[in-house]
């Protein structure tokens, strides 16, 4: 019995880590409806972030046998992610969440596992196999059928296409930190990503003028849980569950994001998916399960094979 502990524990902090990523949009609407600016939301989002980050980063240092410093490139890399990359992926995703429902935006934003596995192919660093065929090919009769389902307002167009947007920008992060990571301690490396993303969002909000406090005093609650619950505890969560689990079970398990998503949109503003959107939506969560189990087969298997997947090796780190 005793041996059994470690993976259902694991198991369990994937699925809180998912769960907790589920509470990013949520958190979201609710600081809109408190009147919070994309930008200021943004802004003390990731400030909130690294602080917390910093903080821990420090604690587990202080305890830990001392470690070589981080090289210069993963450095100027997780910093360039987070200013370049994550502000503006997490721009997108709470630009669309302004213009569309938020479990639609959840089943858009989760096509980006297919979108790497697309982009690795095409560069060459993984190969084309019957079952990637076939979860690309659900996938996008997924996104297809979700699509046809949200019907086509003009404010659905723009929310769309943020959507998407986001996904592409999250894949061209994910296959940047792919390699880099593996030379990264994870909390230090966060750290430096919610810097990045927050040096630039203080920036841009600045700039524009944006960056207003007057918002309703309830709001600090939900930027608070937007920071601990849909941010530090996911990606620690995940770490953690990546320990006892290993990448692709993690990842695999992390498929549970988007429906306890359209669950929470329910619950907390009455969103429903229609029939064809939830029949697109099962479509796209199972192709990723399909290309992660792919992944896992090649992993496991004795003779020499692709590496695994990019998005498999990389932190799973924030939606939005």
């Amino acid at each position: 019995m005793a041996a059994n502990v470690g993976p259902v524990k694991g198991v369990l902090l994937c699925l809180l880590s998912a769960v907790g990523y589920a509470t990013l949009g949520v958190f979201g609407k609710l600081c809109y409806d408190a009147d919070v600016g994309v930008l200021t939301l943004l802004t003390i989002r990731f400030g909130l972030a690294a602080a917390g980050f910093a903080v821990l980063t420090r604690a587990v240092e202080r305890r830990s046998p001392p470690r070589a410093p981080l090289g210069r490139h993963v450095v100027l890399t997780a910093l360039g992610m987070g200013a370049l990359g994550f502000s503006v992926q997490s721009g997108l995703y709470f630009g669309a969440l302004g213009h569309i429902d938020l479990s639609l935006l959840s089943l858009l934003l989760y096509t980006y596992p297919a979108f790497v596995t697309i982009a690795a192919v095409a560069l060459g660093r993984e190969v084309v196999t019957r079952r990637r065929v076939i979860a690309l090919t659900a996938a996008s009769a997924g996104v297809a059928l979700v699509l046809i389902g949200a019907g086509g307002s003009d404010a659905d167009a723009i929310g769309v296409a943020m959507a998407v947007g986001a996904a592409l920008v999250y894949t061209t992060y994910i296959l940047i930190a792919d390699g880099v990571i593996d030379d990264a301690p994870p909390l230090p490396f966060s750290t430096l990503i919610m810097t990045g993303a927050f040096a630039t969002l203080l920036v841009a909000a600045l700039v524009s003028g944006e960056l207003d406090f007057g918002f309703a005093p309830e709001a600090w609650g939900w930027l608070a849980a937007m920071a601990v619950c849909s941010t530090i505890v996911p990606v620690l969560a995940f770490f953690a569950g990546l320990r006892h689990v290993g990448p692709s079970n993690a990842s695999i398990l992390s498929t549970c994001e988007p429906p306890v998503t359209v669950l929470l949109a329910l619950l907390v503003f009455g969103e429903r998916l229609g029939p064809v959107q939830l029949a697109g939506g099962a479509l796209v969560v199972s192709a990723v399960v399909l290309l992660q189990a792919a992944v896992r087969r090649e992993t496991a298997a004795p003779a020499p094979v692709p590496a695994p997947a990019a998005a498999d090796r990389v932190p799973h780190l924030i939606p939005g």
